[in-house]
């Protein structure tokens, strides 16, 4: 159990851990920019701010101007950096690393306010496996656009049994699209704990022709108000035949028709672009993802 650092006081402000009684400020900041802070709204919302390094746990550090948070760095379990810095992106960089003490594997968040914490921790000439900025989409679910309904396409929620192919699925997810290396150790363990933790949250759909999969949408993370799509992918075999698309939209109406009004994603492929942009997905900004070689590779 890590003992909390005190604060320091930065151009007025308190930069400091948060724990449970900043909920609320957190929560009203984060839903300021709720299209660009899924991961650290949904962590939080799953695990508190209480740090054990199980899944989704995380460790916090923000800016508090008087009552308000305005800034926030968030670290998960996994070591990933959660970033939404509109200002003091530095000195919350330095918070982090005090506050945590591990090891840093990546960064995600608004690409100017990343560029700045990764600078702060000395890490802009860090290698990395994968460092894009890329575009992110949004789109209001009641303006859905799914693409018609065939009899032989059946869309649905993953069960158990679908687990080993779709462990194969994520295998070639993160090799095609997060640049992976094939022959590391980790990887069958990190797309295991990964799509484990979508499955247990009910996160994925598949889409089945004659019993077989051909597609698996899923969701990086969920709120009552909002969905982010992720770890999307369609074998190579079955691409082009709008299986991609079918899966998403019947995964997306679900989450409407539980509540959800928005759903937000981030890509740079092109041919994905095509499928969001036929469903009614627009562009908004850019979204940094950067993940890290492990420092045992390099």
């Amino acid at each position: 159990m890590r003992v909390r650092v005190p604060g320091v006081i930065v151009s007025g402000m308190e930069i400091r851990q948060l724990g449970e009684r900043d909920r609320p400020a957190v929560d009203a900041f984060l839903l300021q920019h709720r299209d660009s802070s899924m991961f650290l709204r949904a962590n939080i919302r799953r695990r508190g701010f209480a740090y054990s390094g199980q899944i989704y746990e995380g460790t916090y550090v923000g800016a508090i101007d008087g009552d308000c948070v305005v800034a926030m760095v968030g670290q998960t379990w996994n070591g990933m950096l959660m970033v939404q810095a509109p200002v003091e992106a530095e000195a919350l960089g330095h918070a982090i690393g005090r506050v945590s003490g591990r090891e840093v594997t990546g960064f995600s968040g608004p690409p100017a306010h990343v560029r700045r914490v990764r600078t702060a921790l000395g890490l802009t000439e860090a290698p990395a496996q994968l460092d894009e900025e890329e575009d992110l989409y949004g789109l209001e679910l009641r303006a859905l656009r799914g693409p018609p309904a065939v009899p032989e396409v059946v869309c649905r929620p993953a069960r158990p049994e679908d687990r080993a192919e779709l462990l194969r699925f994520r295998i070639a997810y993160e090799i095609e699209t997060l640049g992976a290396v094939d022959e590391a150790q980790s990887i069958r363990a990190r797309a295991a704990a990964f799509l484990d933790g979508q499955l247990s949250a009910g996160y994925v759909w598949v889409a089945v022709v004659g019993g077989e999969l051909v597609s698996m949408s899923a969701f990086n993370a969920a709120l009552p108000d909002i969905v982010q799509l992720g770890g999307i992918f369609t074998p190579p075999q079955h691409r082009g035949r709008s299986h991609a698309k079918r899966a998403i939209a019947a995964q997306l109406l679900a989450a409407r028709e539980a509540g959800a009004s928005r759903s937000v994603l981030f890509t740079k492929d092109p041919s994905a672009v095509r499928c969001y942009e036929a469903l009614g997905f627009e562009w908004l900004s850019e979204f940094a993802l950067v993940m890290l070689v492990a420092s045992e590779a390099q």
